[in-house]
């Protein structure tokens, strides 16, 4: 029989805050781990079906004793977004034992325990892209798409100069996320190859295709297919409010779509003395992201977020940003003029870095 299976889970604490998202599908069989090796994104394209679900989440403290339990609904694809005290009755939450309690009556699947990430104080955090910053991937003709589909992605050409950049921020206690525009059902494959090059990143952002064919729960549109703006900067927003600002961020991306773009943006976002309506006004409209209206308003909102958050900071975060280029267009990413004198200014500060393949 079909059960619920997580396909992926997140929990930050961060300053008393915890942050959860997950998805939840039915499977015959448990969602492929990494130990599987050359698994393709193929063999998981009939994840994240139309379906609800109510996830169950007990909270532990350090001695295994309960702390608490809450019920959360989905939404019509079976994910989930909440935020939470991290204090229960003064004692911090340790561990999740987390369940599914609507699939069969009277019945709670369990569905696993989880740690949650803890934000180190000070905070140092490397958000990093994935196709064509870490691994060569090519989706521009029918049979490139076969290949990316049916092929594990050790398939493809690993970026070697990205992997090393890094696993070096990692070893410099660089908390990492990866945040790419593949679809969601390229989770599994992706995964697995950070693990086969020693990669152990839990805190994995993907875009969700189901988003273009909901009508009311969807958040993207269908210009939004070839379009990252609006999905790369929401998403970085999304993490930096889970995660809280860090004493130091380091973006990393590719120089072949609009990475430069969003990551200059964010940048300018986290700079308190800028007033997040201007930034705001000056993007809407960009060919870039050519937002609608209720992307509008989820803008303008996160963005008056953020740079509260940065006000509130002692310390500016200190950006670094980290684009993997060609001798095509190396030349030509730094030269680039922004229709925005600040952006220009910035520019010039991005670590521009060849690797060829």
């Amino acid at each position: 029989m079909n059960r619920p299976y997580l396909v992926n889970f997140s929990a930050i604490v961060s300053q008393k805050t915890l942050s959860i998202r997950a998805s939840i599908t039915l499977s015959e069989t448990a969602i492929k781990g990494p130990n599987q090796a050359n698994s393709s994104p193929i063999e998981s394209i009939r994840l994240f079906n139309k379906e609800r679900f109510r996830l169950k989440v007990l909270f532990i403290d350090k001695e295994q004793n309960l702390l608490g339990k809450r019920e959360y609904d989905s939404d019509n694809y079976g994910n989930f977004e909440f935020k939470l005290n991290a204090i229960i009755g003064n004692q911090e939450v340790y561990r999740l034992f987390i369940y599914e309690t609507s699939t069969i009556d009277g019945l709670d699947i369990y569905l696993g325990s989880y740690l949650p990430l803890k934000i180190n104080t000070p905070n140092k955090i490397v958000i990093s892209d994935f196709d064509k910053t870490l691994v060569d991937t090519k989706y521009h003709t029918a049979k490139e798409m076969y290949y990316s589909l049916n092929r594990p992605l050790n398939y493809f050409p690993t970026v070697d100069k990205s992997l090393d950049l890094l696993k070096s921020l990692i070893n410099d206690d660089y908390q990492p996320f990866i945040l790419s525009a593949s679809p969601h059902f390229y989770e599994v494959a992706i995964r697995n190859w950070l693990y086969q090059n020693g990669l152990y990143i839990g805190q994995v952002f993907l875009k969700d295709y189901r988003d273009f064919i909901s009508i009311f729960d969807g958040r993207l549109t269908t210009k939004d297919l070839k379009k990252q703006g609006f999905y790369k900067l929401n998403q970085l927003v999304d993490i930096l409010l889970m995660t809280q600002i860090p004493e130091s961020l380091v973006l990393m991306g590719d120089g072949f779509e609009s990475d430069p773009f969003i990551y200059l943006t964010l940048k300018r976002l986290l700079n308190p003395q800028n007033d997040p309506w201007e930034i705001w006004s000056s993007i809407k409209n960009h060919n870039i992201f050519k937002l609608t209206s209720k992307q509008d308003s989820t803008f303008l909102t996160k963005f008056y977020q953020l740079n509260s958050m940065a006000q509130k900071k002692q310390a500016e975060c200190r950006v670094e940003i980290y684009i993997r280029s060609t001798s095509e267009n190396l030349q030509y990413l730094k030269n680039y003029e922004f229709e925005f004198q600040e952006m220009n200014i910035l520019n010039k500060s991005v670590n521009y870095y060849l690797n060829q393949v």
